[in-house]
C-alpha cells in the first residue's frame, strides 16, 4: 500500500509515527519545562541579587556549552549508540534539575551555585542537542522528514508560547523549588520514551571510530559537501544579521514605543504564533517552490520585517509585522535544518548537525552582541536599519549556494564494492593504503571520462581518501589509472561501508565511456607500513571499482 502525497507530506503526518510521535511530545514537555526553568532562575537571580549582570550570566551559562561542545556532542553521537546516549544525557539534566530543586527547597541556593548548576544543565543541553535531531531521519520515512522538521520547530514555538506563562504562575503559586522539580520531571519523560525506543542497531564489522579520528572525518566531510557547506553559509549570513530584532525588540518597546513590558510579550508571542502558523503551512508550499526560493523570499521577507520595526511606531501594525516575521524565520529555520538533515549520510549526521548548531548559536550570540553595541554607538533604529540591510545582502550573495541538490541526494548506503579479499594475517591498522583502479577508456568517450571521474574523486576524498589523482598510460593511449591512498587498512574498509547509492550512479556512469562497458575495470590495493609476516605489496587484485 502507498501512501499519498497529503499523508507524506501534511503538517501533521509524522505524528502517525508512534516512536515520533512519543518523542515529540516527550520533547514539547521537555522545552515547555527549559521555560520554566528559564523564568525561575531569571526571577530568583534578580529577587536575591538585584543585579543585571548576574541574570545575564543564568542567560549566558545556558547558551555558553552549546557554541562550546555542540562539536564534541555531534561526533560522539554519530560514533556510539545514539540512543544509550541520549537517555544518558537525559539523566545528567535529571540529575542537576533535582539538585536545583532540592537546594531551592532547603534555601541553599545561592547566586553561583544557581548559575554553575545551570550551567551544567547547558552541558547536557549541548550534548543531547545533535543526537537528538540527527534521530529524526531515523524515525520517520524521507518524504515525512520536512514536516517532521517543521514540527520540531513547531515545538519550540509552542513551548516559548507556553512555558513563560506557566513558569511565572508555578513560581508565584508554587514557589521556585517548584518550578526546577518539574523541569527534572521533564527529562525523566524523554528518558522513559527514548528507552522503549527499539532503535535498529546500525550494522558494521568494523570497530567505533576513535573520536580524534571521528571529528576530522567530521569536519573534513562538512568542507566538501557542497550542500552542507551551502547551509552553513546561509546559516551564518542569516543569523548574524537576523538576531538584531530579537535583540533590540525589548529596546524598540521601551525606548521607541515607549510601551509597557506587555506588548513585549505580545509582540514576542505573535512572533511565535506566525512560527507555528508557517509550520503548519509551509509542507505543502515545499511542494510548490524549491528550498532555495523559499530561503531567499523568506530571508528578504525577514528583512522587510526588521526594516518595518524600525520605522514604524504603530503597535497594531507591528503585531502583524511580528506575525510575518515569525513565519519567515521558521521558514529559512526549517529549510535549512532539512537540507541538512537529507544532504548527509547517517554515519556523519550528527557531526554535520552539530556544525549547524555551532553556526546558529554563534551567529545569534555573537549578532545580538554586535547590534547591541551598535544600538548603543548610535541609536536602535539606525541599527535595525543595518540589520535590515545585511539581511537583504545576506539573501543575495547567498542565493549562490544552493539548497536545492539535497531534494535529490541518496545518501542510502549502497554495498556495491565489493570486499577485497585479502591475507588473514592483516592487521585492520596497517597503512597507509593505495588503491588503484586501471580503466580502457573508449578514446571519443576520454573528454566524458575525464569530466565524470571528476565527481567521483570529489566524493572519495570527502569519505576519507587523503589523496586522489588520475594518470595517463604514457604507452598505451586510453589507459588510464585512478588512485587514491586511504589512512589505513581499517579506514579503507569504513569506505566500503560508507559508499552511497550516488556513488553508486557516478561509477555506473563512468562504465559506460570504457571500450568494453561489461568489463569492469581491474583494482589493486596496496599496503605501507610494516607488516607481521611476509605479505606481498598488492594485497588483492579484483574486478570491481574500490
Amino acid at each position: 500500500m502507498t501512501m499519498s502525497a497529503s499523508d507524506t507530506h501534511g503538517p501533521w503526518s509524522p505524528l502517525g509515527q508512534p516512536t515520533f510521535r512519543a518523542l515529540w511530545l516527550a520533547i514539547l514537555v521537555g522545552n515547555i519545562g527549559t521555560w520554566v526553568h528559564d523564568v525561575a532562575a531569571a526571577w530568583i537571580m534578580a529577587e536575591t541579587t538585584n543585579s543585571p549582570l548576574m541574570v545575564a550570566a543564568v542567560q549566558s551559562a545556558t547558551t555558553l556549552p552549546v557554541v562550546v561542545l555542540a562539536i564534541v556532542a555531534g561526533t560522539l553521537a554519530d560514533i556510539v549508540d545514539r540512543r544509550r546516549y541520549l537517555i544518558l544525557a537525559q539523566l545528567w539534566m535529571l540529575l542537576v534539575a533535582s539538585t536545583l530543586a532540592v537546594l531551592a527547597h532547603l534555601d541553599r541556593l545561592g547566586p553561583w551555585m544557581l548559575v554553575a548548576l545551570t550551567f551544567a544543565l547547558g552541558i547536557g543541553a549541548a550534548m543531547a542537542m545533535p543526537a537528538q535531531q540527527a534521530t529524526t531521519p531515523e524515525l520517520v520515512p524521507r518524504p515525512m522528514l520536512g514536516p517532521a522538521v517543521a514540527l520540531g520547530s513547531l515545538s519550540m514555538n509552542i513551548a516559548r508560547a507556553i512555558g513563560p506563562a506557566l513558569g511565572g504562575l508555578i513560581v508565584a503559586q508554587a514557589g521556585i523549588a517548584w518550578a526546577f522539580a518539574v523541569n527534572a520531571v521533564t527529562f525523566l519523560g524523554v528518558a522513559i520514551v527514548l528507552w522503549r525506543w527499539r532503535r535498529a542497531p546500525t550494522a558494521s564489522v568494523l570497530p567505533p571510530e576513535t573520536f580524534g579520528i571521528a571529528l576530522r572525518a567530521g569536519l573534513r566531510y562538512a568542507s566538501r559537501d557542497s550542500v552542507l557547506k551551502a547551509v552553513l553559509v546561509k546559516a551564518g549570513w542569516f543569523f548574524t544579521f537576523a538576531s538584531a530584532l530579537t535583540a533590540l525588540l525589548p529596546i524598540v518597546v521601551k525606548q521607541d514605543l515607549h510601551a509597557s513590558a506587555g506588548t513585549y510579550g505580545l509582540l514576542l508571542g505573535c512572533i511565535g504564533v506566525g512560527a507555528i502558523g508557517g509550520a503548519m503551512l509551509l509542507p505543502g508550499l515545499r511542494t510548490r517552490m524549491d528550498p532555495d526560493r523559499m530561503v531567499l523570499y523568506a530571508t528578504l521577507t525577514y528583512a522587510a520585517c526588521i526594516l518595518a520595526i524600525a520605522l514604524l511606531r504603530w503597535v497594531p501594525l507591528l503585531y502583524a509585522i511580528a506575525l510575518l516575521a515569525g513565519f519567515a524565520w521558521i521558514a529559512v529555520l526549517s529549510s535549512l535544518q532539512i537540507a541538512a538533515q537529507t544532504a548527509v549520510p547517517a554515519w556523519v549526521r550528527a557531526r554535520a548537525l552539530s556544525l549547524y548548531i555551532v553556526v546558529f548559536s554563534g551567529g545569534m550570540a555573537a549578532g545580538s552582541l554586535g547590534w547591541g553595541w551598535l544600538a548603543q554607538t548610535f541609536d536602535t533604529p539606525r541599527a535595525l536599519l543595518a540589520a535590515a540591510l545585511g539581511t537583504a545582502v545576506a539573501a543575495l550573495v547567498g542565493a549562490r549556494f544552493r539548497l536545492g541538490e539535497a531534494a535529490h541526494v541518496n545518501a542510502t548506503p549502497s554495498g556495491h564494492w565489493p570486499q577485497p579479499v585479502v591475507s588473514p594475517d592483516l592487521h585492520d591498522d596497517r597503512g597507509p593504503v593505495l588503491v588503484t583502479i586501471e580503466y580502457r577508456v573508449d578514446p571519443a568517450r576520454r573528454h566524458d571520462f575525464l569530466q565524470r571521474l571528476q565527481p567521483l574523486g570529489h566524493a572519495r576524498r570527502r569519505n576519507g581518501a587523503l589523496q586522489w589523482g588520475v594518470a595517463e598510460d604514457s604507452t598505451q593511449s586510453g589507459v588510464y589509472l585512478e588512485y587514491f591512498v586511504d589512512a589505513s587498512w581499517r579506514e579503507h574498509l569504513r569506505q566500503h561501508e560508507r559508499v552511497t547509492e550516488d556513488e553508486r550512479v557516478l561509477q555506473e556512469a563512468l562504465l559506460e565511456t570504457l571500450v568494453d562497458p561489461a568489463q569492469r575495470p581491474q583494482v589493486r590495493h596496496f599496503i605501507g607500513g610494516a607488516p607481521g609476516a611476509m605479505l606481498p605489496a598488492a594485497l588483492s587484485t579484483h574486478g570491481g571499482l574500490a
